[in-house]
């Protein structure tokens, strides 16, 4: 992390807060990749329902006539490990610099070593490509993570406004020619921050398409953005869809 005064990081004790229980990592899992509404995990139609008693998977399309569920189509699929200690798998082995064992991780989560293993390398996989520079086209977002205010015990209560206060700030940037995918939480989602991490993430003549948030303005790349205030989410080849996803 030398170099890179955006990155920042978040304690157990906030990690444990954010997801209390497996109903909290679904709901994040969820939110993450599907942030305008629920979509199908094969074929992304909108045509989706919730299945009863969510057997064999929680949700049913019906335009692929499929069921799947948040995992589907990720590094979790098949899995029957919980969906909260994925996020404190991803937590442990994103945060430690001197890497992570599997017996830790079969330790600090309860879990089968064998069962370990495999989380570590499925996410090992996953990050394979660290930091990789995208030629484009590119599509940038950010996004906060965190409960509301309103919910919050009042001694867990900032008061220190609204929207993203009391919240963790993640920004991202997706390749659509190779659907990799880089982000990284950060201190703070300004300007500054949000374009120094995209330029160092991008190839200096990608496209980048993204949305109407000024804190995009004047980066240094040939740039398109789409209105989602007035509902605009796709115009042409500008849209953010992928990397909401």
């Amino acid at each position: 992390m030398a170099g890179k005064d955006y990155r920042a990081g978040i304690s157990l004790i906030k990690l444990f807060d954010m997801f209390p229980d497996e109903q909290s990592a679904r709901k994040w899992f969820e939110a993450a990749r599907w942030p305008n509404g629920r979509a199908c995990a094969k074929c992304g139609s909108v045509r989706t329902r919730e299945v009863k008693n969510e057997k064999p998977m929680p949700y049913w399309c019906s335009d692929c006539r499929s069921y799947f569920s948040v995992k589907t189509g990720t590094v979790m699929q098949s899995s029957k490990l919980p969906l909260r200690k994925w996020v404190i798998a991803i937590y442990l082995i994103t945060t430690n610099l001197k890497g992570i064992s599997s017996m830790k991780l079969h330790r600090d989560l309860n879990i089968a070593q064998k069962n370990a293993w495999h989380m570590l390398h499925r996410i090992r996989e996953a990050m394979d490509n660290d930091d990789p520079m995208f030629s484009g086209p590119v599509e940038a977002d950010e996004t906060y993570i965190g409960g509301k205010e309103s919910n919050k015990h009042a001694s867990k209560k900032l008061n220190a406004g609204r929207g993203s206060v009391g919240k963790t700030a993640v920004i991202g940037v997706k390749d659509r020619d190779t659907n990799q995918v880089d982000a990284e939480v950060v201190e703070r989602a300004n300007k500054e921050t949000v374009q120094g991490f995209v330029e160092e993430r991008t190839e200096g003549n990608s496209i980048l398409y993204t949305d109407e948030a000024i804190i995009y303005r004047g980066i240094n790349r040939k740039h398109e953005a789409v209105k989602h205030s007035v509902s605009e989410y796709v115009r042409g080849q500008a849209h953010t869809n992928g990397m909401e996803s």
